[in-house]
């Protein structure tokens, strides 16, 4: 692909002959007398490096400089002057200029300097396209599932993203709290910074303070050599703390005052430092209860709920399981190097009425499983597991008049015939949260 080079000058027979020189080195060339023309080229042309005189009849080039940085920051500018001044060469290089060179003295460097130029351009390139491929796996249009409790806690990420607040992520292991997380942060105004992730559950006391606050050299029994925190990588962006609730009592009291004060101070050291991070926190447990039982510090807790998302678990929003399967199958089949396999409908079917303890995370595991066990192109009952095959389907079994699923049935019935078919009224009266009513509807094929 060629690279386009556009050359702003005035005098017409030294732009010719740069032209001339430049094109012989394979790339596209674009000239224009003066800035307004050269804005022009640039904004209806992809230009890569534009080499632009300072002295041009509509204007300086050291101030366009300034407004090309602002409206296309992958463009690379060199500047070209007759007249070498230290000052212009000095604004040059803050207004974001690659190189201020003199005519006629350097004429040998601009060969050489354009190559350099269109390196830094590519690279540019590289690093957008990755970031965007980032910010498009974790927007929220690519979470999956079509449930209304998904669908509810999604509309409530996407407003806390915009701001800056403090969120508490609350729902059981492998309902997907991570990807929520990133899903936020990438929508926010720190997007494009850091996302640290770190699990409190996965460390004793010592290791995860020194991984959180960072230590000196020297500071214990093998800390070879400083160490930056996540606290410290999170500067500017964002810091995701997964199974906050496993947290010592003593780093508790110790994070609370960063988050209070913006300072923290490295294990060995004496002297604070600064980071500013958002936080996201996230649990399986609930904090409310963990802190009256005094197992986790109350202040921290409030301190962490400024804004709490409960995400429900996936027996809760069966609607979700069809397009998630759909979707690990197609990830798994192409991993596999296998065509794209059907889904038979007994194996949907087990799979909406299971009661799925480990959530989207074991639903994945099992379309692993399943389409390396498949022998055909056709994904049946017979590859799942055990526990999955041969579960007790509450959908069409029929219920004793004396079992207690009877006579929840029939109370549930009851109250919505009371509220005339309104289920957040009637979820209000039977004092259960709505998705817990949806999931009972659905369990007892009450329509």
């Amino acid at each position: 692909m060629l690279k386009n080079i556009l050359i702003i000058d005035d005098e017409e027979k030294l732009r010719h002959l740069l032209a001339r020189i430049i094109k012989s080195e394979g790339f596209e060339v674009f000239e224009a007398a003066d800035l307004k023309s050269g804005l022009k080229k640039i904004e209806t042309n992809d230009i890569d490096v534009v080499l632009s005189d300072v002295k041009l009849p509509d204007g300086n080039g050291v101030d366009f400089l300034q407004k090309i940085k602002t409206t296309f920051p992958l463009t690379e500018v060199i500047l070209l002057t007759a007249f070498g001044k230290i000052s212009d060469g000095v604004q040059a290089m803050k207004n974001g200029a690659f190189d201020y060179i003199v005519k006629g003295d350097d004429n040998d460097k601009i060969i050489p300097l354009l190559y350099k130029a269109i390196e830094k351009v590519q690279l540019q390139k590289k690093v957008k396209q990755l970031e965007k491929r980032i910010s498009d796996k974790y927007s929220f249009d690519n979470i999956i599932g079509k449930s209304k409790g998904l669908n509810q806690v999604i509309e409530l990420a996407k407003k806390v993203a915009k701001t800056d607040s403090t969120v508490l992520l609350m729902g059981e292991t492998g309902t997907g709290k991570e990807v929520f997380a990133q899903a936020i942060h990438e929508n926010s105004l720190r997007a494009g910074k850091s996302f640290v992730a770190l699990n409190c559950s996965t460390f004793s006391k010592e290791i995860l303070e020194s991984e959180l606050f960072g230590h000196k050299q020297g500071a214990f029994t093998g800390a070879i050599k400083d160490k930056k925190g996540f606290i410290e990588e999170a500067n500017g962006g964002t810091l995701f703390l997964d199974e906050i609730g496993e947290m010592p009592l003593e780093l508790q009291a110790k994070l609370l005052r960063v988050l209070e004060t913006n300072e923290y101070i490295q294990i060995g050291d004496t002297t604070p430092r600064k980071s500013n991070f958002r936080l996201i926190a996230a649990t399986n447990r609930d904090l409310k209860a963990e802190s009256d039982e005094h197992r986790f510090r109350s202040d921290l807790y409030f301190r962490l709920n400024i804004f709490e998302i409960k995400i429900p678990p996936l027996r809760e929003r069966v609607k979700d399981i069809a397009p998630l399967t759909l979707y690990f199958v197609e990830e798994f089949s192409l991993r596999g190097n296998k065509k794209t396999l059907t889904i038979n409908p007994d194996f949907l079917h087990k799979l909406e009425t299971y009661h799925w303890p480990g959530n989207v995370r074991e639903l994945k595991n099992v379309i692993e499983r399943s389409v390396i066990l498949v022998n055909d192109d056709i994904l049946t009952q017979d590859v799942l597991p055990y526990e999955i095959q041969h579960q007790v389907d509450k959908t069409n079994k029929t219920l004793s008049a004396f079992s207690m699923d009877s006579v929840e049935k029939l109370h549930i019935q009851k109250v919505l015939n009371y509220t005339k078919g309104n289920k957040a009224e009637a979820a209000r009266l039977l004092e259960i949260g709505i998705a817990t009513l949806y999931r009972k509807l659905d369990e007892y094929n009450i329509q």
